[in-house]
């Protein structure tokens, strides 16, 4: 099971190993900083021994002597907290005083230029300073003609005063890497308030209760959230109350031809003349019929409204065609003429190739039932680059332009209409579900209706 973290959890979760981070890396530079310094500090501690001794060099006797400043090497040592060495030779190495074998220089030395390095003496960890300066004659028989003079000491009271340092700012950034997360605690728990007011909002509301989120106080950030969450909200709303409508209006439509069943069949067990009861029946049969057409819109028409549309490519020559056989019985029960004007190439489209089948197929049905028997019902189909339009043109009694704007609305009826006022409404949930419209206008010159599916679904040609 994948654990959830809070917000804030995952706040400190992420900002304390990054400052955990940065401390150590921030400690590192510190003890380096301190390694530097204490090496510059204790390197002119070294250099000032040198010059003390160089000071006291004597030549004179055609030997080498040095006459040490006893008083400032003790306290140079006692300043250094370790051992103390010294050596002054020539560059030959054949003349020299004190400690004979200390560890040379890494590279040669420069006349008058001092040199600090690390070196081990016997196991013992030493910082060395190292001066070569001229000699005014040879003291040896190969010439040498430079003295070299080296101060050492430990390494013990910089590494005490560097570890001591480094001690200092550990406690130091320690102690403020928890006070920082403490501080980042409480900020953002401070911060997370009114997030959480929000969400005992949410929690404390009843199953019903479809009002706006109050947004008041909310941070600039949670604000485009609530926004959206109350947009939904506002949908929903509007969903439900479509939804009521829907259900009444369906009930109305159902329950009026249960009525007149129940009527119809009450009337023919009472008649004895089998000629009227053959004519009730028949009656029964056409009801039957009309109740079974109006169900079958009704479920279309939910379907339309909340199916997940499937958007596929397909040949919209091929569904025109398809609805056309389908309904070509009936124009010929009609004596209607029933026919199709499409491109002879196939025409790809993208979209719901089942519910675009459904919106057409009502379309289709409304014209074959609202024309007379010998008019002309055809199905159109035209595609450009902005998009595809489905004709279905019929030469029936047509409506009159005030009841024009009114058509496509849900169970609204033209003023010859037979049918529940369902056909259109489906096509235009339909249509508009892919993004299109649908279009309605009276045929000129002559009677009928041109009812038009236009939707952007038009697949571009590849070369």
């Amino acid at each position: 099971m994948r654990l959830r973290l809070s917000l804030k959890q995952s706040l400190l979760l992420l900002l304390v190993p990054t400052l955990a981070a940065v401390a150590t890396v921030e400690l590192w530079l510190t003890r380096r900083h301190a390694l530097e310094a204490a090496n510059a500090a204790y390197d002119r501690s070294l250099l000032g021994a040198i010059k003390s001794i160089d000071a006291n060099v004597s030549t004179a006797s055609g030997g080498l002597s040095v006459e040490l400043p006893y008083a400032q090497l003790e306290f140079f040592q006692l300043t250094a907290s370790g051992s103390v060495y010294f050596r002054v030779a020539t560059t030959d190495g054949l003349v020299e005083v004190g400690n004979a074998d200390l560890p040379l220089p890494p590279a040669p030395l420069a006349l008058s230029v001092p040199v600090f390095y690390d070196a081990d003496y016997f196991g013992e960890p030493l910082r060395l300073g190292a001066y070569m300066r001229p000699l005014e004659r040879s003291l040896s028989s190969s010439g040498a003609q430079h003295l070299v003079i080296q101060v050492a000491e430990g390494t013990l009271s910089r590494e005490e005063f560097t570890r001591s340092f480094v001690a200092r700012a550990a406690l130091r950034d320690g102690l403020a890497l928890v006070l920082t997360a403490i501080a980042i605690a409480a900020m953002v728990a401070l911060a997370l308030r009114p997030v959480s007011r929000l969400a005992e909002q949410v929690r404390s509301r009843k199953p019903t209760d479809l009002t706006p989120l109050e947004a008041r106080g909310l941070p600039a950030d949670i604000q485009p959230l609530v926004d959206a969450i109350n947009q939904q909200l506002e949908r929903t709303q509007e969903l439900m109350r479509q939804q009521r409508v829907f259900f009444d209006d369906a009930s109305h439509q159902l329950r009026t031809p249960l009525a007149t069943l129940r009527t119809q069949v009450d009337y023919a067990l009472r008649e004895s003349d089998p000629a009227r009861v053959r004519e009730t029946l028949q009656a029964l049969s056409r009801q039957i019929d009309h109740a079974t057409r109006a169900t079958n819109q009704l479920l279309t028409l939910a379907r339309s409204d909340t199916a997940h549309l499937q958007r596929v490519e397909f040949d919209a020559v091929e569904l025109v065609r398809e609805v056309a056989m389908d309904l070509l019985p009936r124009a010929r029960a009609r004596a209607q003429d029933f026919g199709i004007d499409v491109p002879g190439e196939p025409v790809r489209v993208l979209g719901d190739r089942q519910l675009l089948r459904e919106a057409l197929a009502n379309l289709a049905d409304n014209a074959i039932r609202h024309t007379p028997e010998g008019g002309v019902v055809t199905l159109g189909l035209a595609a450009d680059r902005l998009g595809c339009s489905i004709t279905v043109v019929d030469t029936g009694p047509g409506v009159p332009e005030a009841e024009l704007a009114r058509l496509g609305q849900r169970f609204v009826r033209g003023r010859h209409s037979t049918g529940s006022g369902l056909g259109l409404a489906i096509a235009r949930g339909i249509i508009e579900r892919h993004g299109g419209a649908l279009r309605i206008e009276r045929c000129s010159p002559g009677p009928g209706l041109r009812v038009a599916l236009w939707w952007p679904g038009v697949v571009p040609e590849t070369a």
